[in-house]
């Protein structure tokens, strides 16, 4: 499991202050008016960031971060990520994951055979999708629903499915 959570990413400064846009990736923006603290992540560099302030403007979230004050101060912040650490994360409800651990985890089918490793999760407006990457570099398109998903063992570091009719060809 990963130790940091992205909650968002930062595309650009917003006025002359040091505030910035960030496009939150987290299904609940609303979220960031609770964070205090945050680290920003810049190729292998994370640096924790207190905030300052927060609002929100159509579908971006303006954060300005204590001690920087000015455009200068922010300008090298953009496509940085925003993370949180995992006991900053909102609460799951059971069966639910964080995508970040779902991430590389072995997908085997109920029978034991393996399909691959979960390459990525898309999220489509009725449930999410599961992209499985399989052995000879094909992909699996898997829906994330309770009739596929059969179960998660995050420390073993495998998921099984059930697949349904049609999804393998």
């Amino acid at each position: 499991m990963v130790d940091m959570l992205r909650v968002g990413v930062i595309t650009s400064t917003h006025g002359l202050n040091g505030e910035v846009k960030v496009f939150p990736t987290t299904d609940d923006p609303a979220r960031f008016k609770k964070l205090k603290t945050v680290y920003l992540e810049k190729g292998k560099d994370r640096i924790c960031h207190e905030v300052e302030s927060v609002r929100f403007f159509k579908q971006m979230v303006i954060v300005k971060f204590k001690g920087l004050d000015k455009i200068e101060d922010v300008q090298q912040l953009r496509q940085v990520s925003v993370l949180v650490t995992r006991d900053q994360a909102v609460p799951l409800e059971e069966g639910e994951y964080f995508i970040a651990d779902l991430l590389d985890l072995e997908v085997r089918t109920e029978e034991g055979e393996v399909l691959g490793r979960m390459k990525d999760v898309l999220q489509t407006g009725a449930n999410d999708v599961y992209v499985v990457e399989t052995e000879n570099g094909g992909e699996l398109l898997i829906p994330a629903i309770d009739e596929c998903r059969r179960g998660v063992d995050l420390e073993a570091g495998v998921m099984v499915v059930h697949l349904l009719k049609g999804l393998r060809e």
